[in-house]
């Protein structure tokens, strides 16, 4: 049996690459080493890229997340001069999303005569164009099912779609990608009658799902399962990032004392009906837990409201009750099943999937690309409940036309939303991978990755305390922007005492002053910036009510109006909506 984790990749069991096609063996590893990346930090697009001469690889690498060295720099890097006249192999198109072409430069600067690529980008604002940049130069591309197609390649551009298979459902069906997990028994039980269920699977399944948690941007579960589980829902064997925990309870019949409510490593969120409990809602809010209202709290709106968050990946651990309409309502892509060698009966004992309404064996639901693999003493069976979207055929943007015909604007819209690093507009994001060069207190010049690194270290810059400079530090090496907003988020919830006590007064102007720093030193951004005259700029985040604008737009916006002060400032103009730094 396979020992690979399989969670977003190649499914477990899957059919060997034919060992005479060297091609799509590289493409098969790069999809593999893409893969690494998932668990170190939140989920992103994975990308891989090995360079490779004939059969003989000589230079590979991985995206680690977004904001760092892309894979292929890495891969060139490592190949050195035996890059020139070399093909790289690319699990998925670049997806440049900061204009820096680094990805596409650096294969052409290297020498690199070709490159395969397994898939075209997902995001139809990407797509395409990293390809058509390398054929611009004179690099030859082909595309797997596209110019180059055999059993072989079919095997290896599977793997490419499994591994950015959250990305695939994402972008096609604007809900994140959904993976619902559940451990049962021989006889499909998930606890006796009386409701325990501790353990059914043993301790190594037990440890996968630490590692599915740790791929995954949040956990959802309903009432029942904090009722009777009381669970802490962590990654703590898993490695990597926490993800956010998620409650769903229409009535919120929860008890006032849960594992859950404790967010000092992790946060959590309850979504409700609106208006149910206030007083509990109260509660909940006074512990730091976030309550999410809407007007019919179901799993579809619930996925709505995640994609929104920009969650990528998803991974419920519910029971039957909320399984049941999860499924029903389409959000639902994958299932994985671990079933214990042990019988325990039963006739009111809970099975992992409630009432569907199916009253014929020929309305079962079947598993597409479904895998086995052995876990300890326990059997995993995998697969998807809905296959992966197939790109949709490639149609120029607003922008193309625009290129081609100058009556044609893309910057017609009165709004322009952004808030991920991967929209049209990501590079206004604090996450894009930007590097800043800023005076500190002392006016020694200090280079901070991302405006988000600045932003987080900031909370503790100027506080007396060796502790405090140590966590400066600690955010200022984080890997990514990503991580960095872990680590101040959560040193600020359990160490409030040592963020700085003017921050509430002063952090807007510490965000003024990396931006301003931002689109100053990077022209392609300062370009950026002054192309959307006219618009006004909202950070969508629907949860962040200060710097974002809001799930209904009651949010404040400061991110937004602060790039519009900058615009402003640019363009010599004076524009009084926008002056934030005046409010503070």
């Amino acid at each position: 049996m396979s020992s690979s984790l399989g969670a977003f990749s190649s499914p477990i069991g899957c059919k060997a690459t034919n060992s005479h096609s060297p091609e799509a063996a590289h493409i098969r590893r790069a999809a593999e080493i893409a893969d690494k990346s998932a668990g170190f930090t939140s989920p992103h697009p994975n990308f891989g890229c090995v360079i490779a001469v004939g059969k003989n690889v000589v230079g590979e690498g991985y995206l680690y997340a977004q904001g760092t060295k892309c894979a292929e720099l890495q891969a060139v890097e490592a190949a050195g001069e035996l890059c020139k006249g070399a093909t790289a192999y690319l699990n998925m198109e670049p997806g440049d999303c900061y204009a820096d072409q680094t990805s596409v430069s650096s294969l052409i600067k290297a020498g690199i005569s070709r490159v395969v690529v397994g898939i075209r980008h997902p995001l139809r604002h990407l797509r395409g164009n990293a390809i058509r940049a390398l054929r611009s130069e004179g690099v030859q591309v082909d595309v797997l099912g596209e110019d180059l197609q055999s059993e072989a390649t079919e095997e290896a551009l599977k793997a490419c779609l499994f591994v950015n298979a959250p990305l695939m459902y994402r972008a096609a069906s604007r809900v994140p990608f959904s993976v619902l997990k559940y451990a049962m028994t021989l006889d499909g039980k998930i606890a006796t009658s009386s409701g325990h269920a501790s353990w059914i699977s043993s301790k190594q399944s037990r440890h996968r799902v630490f590692e599915l948690r740790g791929r995954s941007d949040a956990i959802i579960v309903g009432g029942n399962t904090v009722r009777q589980d009381n669970p802490r829902l962590t990654a703590r064997h898993g490695g990597g990032h926490l993800p956010v925990r998620i409650v769903m309870s229409q009535t919120l019949n929860l008890p006032e004392e849960a594992n859950l409510w404790d967010i000092s490593e992790v946060r959590t969120i309850v979504a409700t009906q609106r208006g149910a409990r206030k007083s509990f809602q109260k509660l909940l809010a006074s512990k730091g837990v976030e309550v999410v209202e809407f007007d019919i709290v179901n799993p579809r709106d619930l996925m709505e409201y995640c994609y929104d968050r920009g969650y990528l990946s998803i991974l419920w651990e519910c029971g039957g009750a909320l399984s049941a309409p999860a499924i029903s309502s389409g959000v639902i892509h994958k299932v994985y099943a671990f079933v214990a060698p042990k019988i325990i009966g039963g006739m009111k004992a809970p099975s992992p999937i409630g009432e569907l309404g199916m009253v014929e064996m020929t309305q079962a639901l079947n598993l597409i690309d479904f895998s086995y693999e052995q876990i300890g003493p326990d059997m995993l069976i995998s697969g998807f409940l809905q296959p992966i979207p197939e790109l949709t055929p490639i149609i120029p943007s607003v922008g193309e036309i625009s290129s081609i015909d100058l009556t044609v604007t893309p910057y017609e819209a009165n709004i322009i939303f952004f808030y991920k690093t991967w929209d049209p507009y990501g590079a206004f994001s604090n996450f894009s991978p930007h590097p800043l060069r800023l005076p500190d207190e002392n006016g020694n010049y200090q280079t901070w990755p991302s405006v988000e690194h600045y932003y987080q270290a900031h909370k503790f810059v100027g506080v007396n305390d060796l502790v405090s400079r140590e966590f400066v530090e600690q955010i200022k090496a984080a890997k990514s922007p990503e991580e960095a907003a872990r680590i101040g988020r959560t040193i600020q919830r359990q160490h409030p005492d040592l963020v700085r006590s003017d921050w509430e007064k002063q952090k807007i102007n510490v965000m003024y002053r990396a931006l301003k720093c931002k689109f100053s030193i990077y022209p392609h951004l300062n370009a950026l910036l002054l192309s959307t005259v006219g618009s006004v700029l909202v950070e969508a985040s629907p949860h962040d009510l200060f710097w974002g604008g809001g799930r209904e737009g009651e949010g404040l916006n400061y991110l937004g109006r602060l790039l519009m002060q900058l615009r402003s400032e640019y363009l010599g103009e004076s524009s009084p909506q926008c002056q934030v730094r005046a409010l503070v």
